[in-house]
C-alpha cells in the first residue's frame, strides 16, 4: 500500500508517492521519477509499511524533515552535476577531482535547518570537478560536483 504526499519547496510543488519501506530501503516516487533510497539508522524505530509512514519523505525532494527523521539526500542531478537540494552549509566533502563514485555513495554533508544531510550521487562516475568547499553557505540549486 502506498501512500501519496504533496510536497511545496521554494514554491514548486513535488508528488511524492512512499511505495515501499522494508529495513533501511525505501522506494518512492517523486513526480513520476522512481527512487530507491538508502535510509540511514537515526536511531529511531522504523515504520513497517509506508500506510504508518509519518517520517517526511520528502526528505528526498524537499527540506521538510522532524527531529526523528533520518537525513539521507539522493541528489537532484543532470547527467554532468549534482546540485544543492536545499540551501544550507557544506560540512564535509566526501570526493575530490578524479575520484571515481559509485550511485548512493556519500559526496558531502550539508547542514540544513540544524539537521546533517548526507548528500549521496545518484549515478556513477569520476568527479571532474568539486565546486563547493567546507563552510561554504550554498543556495538551492547551486552546482556541488561536476562530472567527467
Amino acid at each position: 500500500m502506498s501512500k501519496k504526499l504533496q510536497i511545496s519547496l521554494n514554491g514548486k510543488s513535488y508528488d511524492v508517492e512512499v511505495n515501499d519501506i522494508s529495513g533501511t530501503t525505501m522506494n518512492l516516487s517523486v513526480n513520476g521519477k522512481a527512487y530507491d533510497v538508502e535510509i540511514e539508522d537515526s536511531g529511531a524505530p522504523m515504520p513497517q509499511s509506508a500506510a504508518q509512514s509519518t517520517a517526511p519523505v520528502a526528505k528526498v525532494a524537499a527540506p521538510k524533515a522532524q527531529a526523528a527523521a533520518p537525513a539521507v539526500v539522493i541528489a537532484a542531478a543532470s547527467n554532468d552535476v549534482i546540485i544543492s537540494p536545499m540551501p544550507g552549509v557544506i560540512m564535509d566533502i566526501a570526493v575530490k577531482a578524479g575520484d571515481k563514485v559509485e550511485a548512493k555513495q556519500p559526496i558531502c554533508a550539508l547542514e540544513a535547518m540544524k539537521m546533517k544531510n548526507i548528500i549521496r550521487s545518484n549515478r556513477e562516475g569520476v568527479v571532474a570537478s568539486v565546486e563547493v568547499s567546507e563552510g561554504q553557505r550554498v543556495p538551492y540549486g547551486a552546482v556541488i560536483i561536476r562530472f567527467a
